[in-house]
Order: structure tokens, then sequence, then C-alpha cells
């Protein structure tokens, strides 16, 4: 009987991500191939710190018991196969039970989230990201300067996620971006009954969800999820008529209004935010571990904007 990874809930991670790899980093982007691997090659046995997503990993990871395997870790890297020993040396020290790791020297690995079937791509390459949503799986850019996650609560996993862009799709966001506020608050209001499109996480928060329902199964461990989003009242009736839809519950909801999203995290204390927004992500990362979801409009704005910047600077 082949081995397959159906049943499990699977997180796709790149080195980066999973480790602090970013002094080995920058001195691949400031000379070249050769002498970034020519490090590695020196710092095989030399254990890497922990990485921005290194927290939400080894957590999912507590659901694993000898009965039972219900999280899958694969490291999915641009890195060379010989950067993937130090990688898998690191896992090993940190406990960190990796199997499986895709490492594709250079060339982009996004494709093999199809093999794998993942429920989730966390990734230091932004251009990985935005490949992977288009191919329809959950994905966040790691902003690897965030700080790193509380050890507050050691036996439970605890994951926030924005609202529109993030589980829910971009709908409502452009009518925001394109009519105002006021616009924004009448369409929802009149739609109020009527559940959001599926956004890009739907299928992380329903998977979640599953291994929710396993806590049970696996003693002193949980998950405790969070919405947090800029919605106010009288908006925030589809979000949680979209959720009760779906026959899934968050633990907590935060509806902003637009005020700061980084102090209510903070109390919430995250092992991972996943935002649209880079001013929110931004934010976030001050307080708690944050990724960026390079999807939907507003994230679509952004880039425009960011590239419009860089050609005028370099005109």
């Amino acid at each position: 009987m082949s081995i397959t990874l159906e049943d499990k809930l699977v997180v796709a991670i790149s080195s980066r991500a999973l480790f602090d790899f970013e002094e080995e980093n920058r001195l691949f982007e400031r000379s070249d191939a050769a002498t970034y691997l020519e490090l590695q090659r020196q710092r095989l046995e030399i254990p890497a710190q922990r990485g921005i997503a290194f927290s939400l990993v080894q957590k999912l990871l507590a659901f694993n018991t000898p009965g039972a395997q219900r999280v899958e870790v694969v490291i999915l890297s641009r890195n060379d196969p010989v950067s993937g020993l130090r990688v898998f040396h690191s896992a090993e020290s940190a406990g960190i039970a990796l199997q499986r790791g895709v490492f594709t020297q250079g060339r982009p690995p996004f494709g093999y989230l199809r093999p794998l079937g993942a429920h989730l791509f966390l990734s230091a390459n932004a251009d990985d990201v935005t490949e992977a949503l288009r191919l329809g799986y959950p994905a966040a850019h790691v902003f690897t300067d965030s700080v790193q996650a509380s050890l507050s609560h050691p036996n439970e996993v605890r994951i926030a996620f924005d609202g529109d862009a993030v589980l829910f799709s971009d709908e409502a966001e452009r009518v925001f971006q394109a009519e105002g506020l006021e616009a924004f608050q009448r369409h929802e209001t009149d739609r109020h009954g009527q559940p959001l499109p599926d956004g890009p996480f739907k299928p992380l928060l329903a998977a979640l969800h599953r291994l929710q329902q396993m806590a049970a199964e696996v003693p002193g461990m949980r998950i405790r999820t969070a919405l947090v989003t800029a919605r106010s009242a009288p908006a925030h009736k589809r979000a949680i008529q979209t959720l009760m839809s779906w026959d899934i519950a968050v633990d907590e909801a935060m509806f902003l209004g637009g005020l700061s999203k980084g102090a209510f995290l903070r109390e919430f204390e995250p092992d991972f935010f996943f935002d649209d927004q880079t001013g929110h992500v931004r934010n976030a990362a001050l307080h708690v571990p944050s990724g960026h979801v390079r999807s939907g409009i507003a994230a679509n704005l952004q880039e425009t904007s960011a590239t419009r910047r860089k050609q005028a600077d370099e005109g």
C-alpha cells in the first residue's frame, strides 16, 4: 500500500521561514551561490536558530502521537541539497520531526504543492507565495523580522486571520476600494444573510477545524483561532453568518473598525497572523509572527504602487 498524506494537515515551509538563515541569505544576495554554498558546508553541523514560523510548526507537530500522524511538515526550499542537510540537522537538534523535504537549488518550488496536497505554504520568498496563491493554495510571505512567538501558551496553537481577502474573498474589499466606507457598509448590510465567497485561507481554517476536533485524542493540546478584521458593526454580521454557513467556529472575533491590529494581537499572542495588507502585517510584526497573504485587490494595489515607486526612483 502506497504512502499518502491525504488524511493529514500538510504544511509546506521554506527553510528561512522555519529557521533563522538571514545571515546566510544576506551573503547569498551580496555575493554568489558558490560562496553561499561554501558557508553552508562549513556550518553543516551547526544548528540554525529558530525562525519566525518555528513555534507554529513545533506546536502543530505536537498533535502527532505514536498511534496517529495527524500533521505533516515538509521543507519546500530553493536551497541546494547540501544546504538541505543543515536544515534537517537543525530540525533534529530542535526536536522537530521532519521526514520530507524538496530542495530545488534556485528553481521555484511552488509546483510541488500539488503532489503534497498542502494546506499551507509559508515562505520568505514573496514571488513563490504569489504563485502558490494563484495555484489555489493558502500561502503567506513570512516577515522574517517579525517578533518571535510568545512562550505563554505551550500547549495551544494560536492562529489569527484577517477576514476579507484571507478567510473570505475580496468581494467586499473591492467595493470599499472603489466606492468608499459608506458603500461598503451598505453593501454588507444588504447582503448580511448571504455568505461571502471563500477566500484563499478557508481550506486552512477547515483543516484546523478538523484537527481541533481531534484534540480530545491528544491530551493537553488544543487549537485556538481568531478573526481579526477591520470590519465593524453592521458589517460584522456577514462575516459571522459566513462562518456559520461553513459550520466552522472561531474562538475569538475582533471587529476593530480601523483600529490598529498590533496591540490586539499582542494580547491574543498568536503563533502566526495572516493578513493581506502590508501595513497591517508590518504593524503586527512588531508584536507577533506575521505573514503577508499576497492576494486580493488590496495586495494588488500595494504591489502596483510599489512598482511605480521603484520605476520612478530608477527613472
